[in-house]
């Protein structure tokens, strides 16, 4: 009942925009996982040997190839990261996907996986450990956030002479909500955060 109560859900999340095929487009999958009859949201902690963001949390994801479409780029990265054959993972959904700006898009994706067969296989090599969180702690559990300031610098070639006011333009700054979760040792932090609060509160809808 929960997951066709969920997957009913995500179908209402279909949003597109404008400059889609020119930006960097990455995906990630949500696992769902089943332990002792409760549902849980499994995330991976980056191996502290990659050379971007080492020891963050995240979901499995990575770059969409262009052969490719963002849910087999999610179904490749997962089976990479945690070695989980794509014929074993059910999808259940899409959620909206994050615009972090106009040259970056994350597309993510809510399936399901077993979580006995997961445990031994993940890629050392990319993943230093894997844990879950009951979504239960997550539906009562309120995330706090910081502003960070965003602001813009044009570059030296940047045709001043163009615009009103040349280089004495007042470029607007932009302020950006970064969230939090603290469950026992472990941060969730960045995109992934912003990801995992909108799927709660999908979650939260749900009757």
């Amino acid at each position: 009942m929960f997951l066709e109560q969920l997957k009913s859900k995500l179908e209402e999340q279909r949003f597109r925009f404008i400059g889609e095929e020119q930006a960097f487009r990455s995906a990630v999958l949500i696992p769902l996982v089943q332990i002792d009859g409760g549902w849980h949201i499994l995330f991976e902690v980056r191996s502290f040997h990659l050379r971007k963001q080492p020891g963050d949390i995240s979901f499995p994801g990575g770059r969409v190839d262009a052969e490719e479409s963002p849910l087999q780029a999610a179904l490749r990265e997962t089976r990479e990261e945690l070695g989980i054959d794509p014929s074993k993972i059910e999808v259940i959904g899409e959620l909206s996907p994050l615009v972090t700006s106009p040259s970056f898009v994350i597309y993510p994706y809510v399936a399901t996986i077993d979580y006995d067969v997961l445990r031994p296989s993940y890629n050392r090599e990319e993943v230093e450990e894997v844990f879950t969180i009951p979504i239960k702690w997550f539906l009562n559990y309120k995330p706090y956030s910081h502003l960070v300031q965003l602001k813009i610098v044009p570059p030296p070639d940047f045709p001043f002479e163009k615009i009103v006011n040349g280089k004495e333009y007042q470029w607007r700054t932009r302020e950006m909500e970064e969230w939090f979760f603290d469950y026992e040792q472990y941060t969730i932090w960045g995109l992934t955060a912003r990801i995992l609060k909108h799927f709660i509160e999908i979650l939260k809808n749900i009757k």
